[in-house]
C-alpha cells in the first residue's frame, strides 16, 4: 500500500486528487453561505462580517443632512460597491455609491458643490464627496417617489426609465409590485437592496 501511494505521488495522481476534494470542500462552503444568505437565516455575528457598516461618519453626517435612513445607504452601498471606494463601473460610474459624471454635476448645484469639470472625475473616488452626492440624490428620489422600493429601482434604471414604466402601468408608483421590473439586472438590484436593507436594520 505504501509502495502504491508514493507511486501515485510520483505520478500525480494523488496530488491532483487532494486538490480536486479541497475544491469541491470549497465550493460546499461557498454553496452553504449563499444558501444561508438567500434564506435570511444567518447568525448576526456572520451577518455583521457579510454586512459591514464602513464610513460611518460620512454616512451619519449626510443621514442628519438628507434625512436619509442609514441603513439604506448602506444597503445601497453595498450593491453598488461592496464599500469599494475605487470602483468603476463598465458605463463609468465611479466609486462607493456609483455616480455618472453627468448626475454629479446636477447634483452638485443642489448641495452648493464647487468642483471643476476636469477634477471631477477624480474627486468622485472621494469617500466624503461621493456619499454627500449618493446620499443626496437618494434623498431626491425617495421624497419623488414617496417609497423606497420606487427610489432604488430609479437610483439603478434613472428616472425618466421609471416614469415611463409607471406611465405604462408595467409597475405601480407605490412600489408594490417590483417583481414587474422588466430589466432583469435592476430587478435583481431592487430585490437585492430590499434584503440588504432589512438585514441591515435588524443588526445591533
Amino acid at each position: 500500500m505504501t509502495n502504491l501511494m508514493e507511486d501515485l505521488i510520483k505520478r500525480g495522481v494523488l496530488k491532483i486528487v487532494i486538490i480536486k476534494k479541497k475544491t469541491i470542500f470549497i465550493i460546499l462552503i461557498l454553496v452553504f453561505i449563499i444558501g444561508i444568505i438567500a434564506i435570511g437565516d444567518i447568525p448576526q455575528k456572520i451577518q455583521k462580517l457579510i454586512y459591514i457598516k464602513e464610513y460611518t461618519e460620512q454616512v451619519e453626517k449626510y443621514s442628519n443632512e438628507y434625512q436619509v435612513d442609514t441603513d439604506l445607504i448602506y444597503a445601497v452601498i453595498k450593491a453598488e460597491s461592496n464599500f469599494n471606494p475605487n470602483a468603476k463601473s463598465s458605463k463609468n460610474a465611479i466609486g462607493l455609491m456609483q455616480l455618472m459624471e453627468e448626475t454629479a454635476k446636477d447634483l452638485m448645484k443642489r448641495v452648493n458643490l464647487k468642483i471643476a469639470d476636469e477634477e471631477l472625475k477624480n474627486k468622485l473616488y472621494d469617500v466624503d464627496i461621493n456619499i454627500n452626492l449618493g446620499t443626496k440624490y437618494l434623498s431626491i428620489l425617495l421624497e419623488r417617489y414617496e417609497n423606497i422600493e420606487i427610489a432604488v429601482t430609479a437610483y439603478n434604471a434613472g428616472i425618466g426609465t421609471v416614469d415611463n414604466w409607471i406611465e405604462k402601468g408595467i409597475i405601480k408608483s407605490d412600489g408594490s409590485n417590483i417583481e414587474n421590473i422588466p430589466y432583469k439586472e435592476t430587478n435583481n438590484y431592487v430585490r437585492k437592496i430590499l434584503r440588504d436593507y432589512k438585514i441591515y436594520k435588524n443588526l445591533e
